[in-house]
């Protein structure tokens, strides 16, 4: 017998094919624990029903409900169908173009006073060594405030008789001015009185965004030689582009829709309708005149607005990320 007759051959033993569930990767589970990922899952997906279903009700549900009362008349509790006569009726109004202009006078003051002022003021903060958290503190004051009540406390400020601003206007030897009673100063004062309310939470924004800049890129302005405004122009501004577009955005979006202010303040359309807003008009529609296709188209046409300005953030977002 020859010696390669004599040697034995030895193979490996085979592999266990994948999927057939032998090996030790292919355990079986564990008993319960299906019924446990179950129960996690069953819990998770109910409160996110839950939460779609309560935002449905109150969110979505009254959107498809204005629109459908756009195109419907209601009269004697029947409803009909009106077509594209509440909108005609809206636009046939005289009182249509003047809440426009107010609307959008007041939305430019605003952005002038609310959306400037708050970055700045967010700046000066932001210089700040000591005493960062008190003054944060006394800038979002206002915001936790009742609205109502800073409103109320405005017209007593603006009050002509004892008002303060008359006050400090008495002891500079000024004459008093009819804040409220002008119609060439009521919708300023309006401007004024909300943005007190409303730049708190603007500047804590702000300055969040300010204090996420690299200290590094001021030095390097400021060894090329910058001042302040234009280290604000070329580091601060554009490190925060973003922001600004965001907060631009929920600006116009809050001050378009404003209503508060004017209605306590000079009763909505103040004197000669020179405070009149769209909001208000809408409530005049619904609730002064019972006509609730003409508030909803109203209302409509609002929306149509604003979404286009949101479609028009959300394509600038995409070219800046692109």
């Amino acid at each position: 017998m020859t010696p390669s007759a004599t040697r034995t051959t030895t193979r490996p033993a085979p592999r266990p094919e994948a999927g057939t569930g032998a090996g030790p990767a292919a355990r079986p589970p564990a008993p319960g624990a299906f019924t446990r990922a179950l129960r996690r899952n069953l819990t998770a997906h109910g409160f996110l029903i839950g939460a779609v279903l309560c935002f449905s009700f109150f969110s979505w549900y009254p959107m498809v409900r204005e629109f459908l009362l756009a195109f419907q008349k209601t009269e004697d509790g029947r409803t009909t169908w009106a077509g594209w006569s509440n909108l005609a009726t809206v636009f046939n109004d005289p009182a249509i173009w003047q809440a426009w202009r107010n609307t959008l006078l007041f939305t430019l003051l605003a952005l002038l006073l609310g959306f400037v002022v708050p970055f700045l003021v967010a700046i000066v903060i932001n210089e700040f060594r000591h005493g960062r958290g008190y003054l944060r503190l006394l800038v979002y004051l206002p915001v936790m405030l009742p609205p109502v009540a800073s409103v109320l406390l405005f017209k007593y400020l603006y009050d002509p008789g004892h008002g303060l601003f008359n006050e400090v206007l008495r002891l500079l030897h000024l004459p008093e001015q009819q804040w409220l009673q002008d119609p060439d100063l009521s919708l300023l004062s309006v401007v004024v009185a909300s943005t007190w309310m409303n730049m708190g939470g603007a500047v804590l924004i702000y300055l969040a965004a300010l204090q996420g800049i690299p200290g590094e890129l001021y030095e390097a302005a400021e060894l090329d030689g910058a001042g302040l405004f234009r280290k604000i122009w070329h580091v601060t501004v554009p490190q925060t582009r973003l922001v600004l577009l965001l907060m631009l955005l929920l600006q116009i979006i809050a001050t378009m829709q404003v209503f508060l202010e004017p209605f306590l303040l000079t009763g909505g359309a103040g004197p000669e309708g020179s405070t009149l807003t769209v909001v208000h008009l809408i409530y005049q529609y619904a609730f002064n005149f019972n006509d609730y296709g003409a508030a909803a188209a109203l209302g409509l046409v609002l929306l149509v607005l604003l979404a286009g300005f949101s479609a028009a953030y959300a394509r600038f977002s995409r070219a800046d990320d692109a």
